[in-house]
């Protein structure tokens, strides 16, 4: 049996959707009001702590491939202090990559943890390298 998602989870995936699409100096705004001080992620390519390692990650991305839209693939699923969003990267009119993140929202609805999963690789992508 699952709970109805609660406007504080489905808020936060729409918050999280505009953290990864935002400059920096935005992230960091945007990334106080969403996560907790030590959110921590948990995908293929490694483990990060706290907001500053996200947006670190961003811009190591952007300066990687350029400018790219993180966008939802479907609806997201929420129950619980749970949700899961299944993504996609587009860069510039190509699909880079896909996957799925779960995310786990604390009682004010802030993102505690991600759990990242790649659904479909980008070109070239070596799991064993990261």
């Amino acid at each position: 049996m699952t709970d109805a998602a609660t406007p504080l989870t489905a808020d936060a995936v729409e918050h999280y959707l505009r953290f990864w699409n935002t400059d920096p100096s935005e992230q960091r705004r945007v990334g106080s009001e969403i996560f907790t001080e030590d959110v921590t992620s948990v995908t293929p390519i490694g483990v990060m702590s706290g907001i500053e390692a996200l947006i670190g990650f961003t811009e190591q991305f952007t300066a990687n491939v350029g400018t790219y839209a993180f966008r939802a693939r479907t609806e997201p699923d929420v129950h619980h202090d749970r949700a899961r969003l299944q993504w996609e990267i587009r860069v510039g009119e190509e699909s880079f990559a896909e996957g799925t993140d779960v995310l786990t929202i604390v009682g004010d609805g802030r993102i505690v943890s991600v759990t990242g999963f790649l659904d479909r690789a980008p070109d070239g992508f070596d799991p064993a390298r990261h």
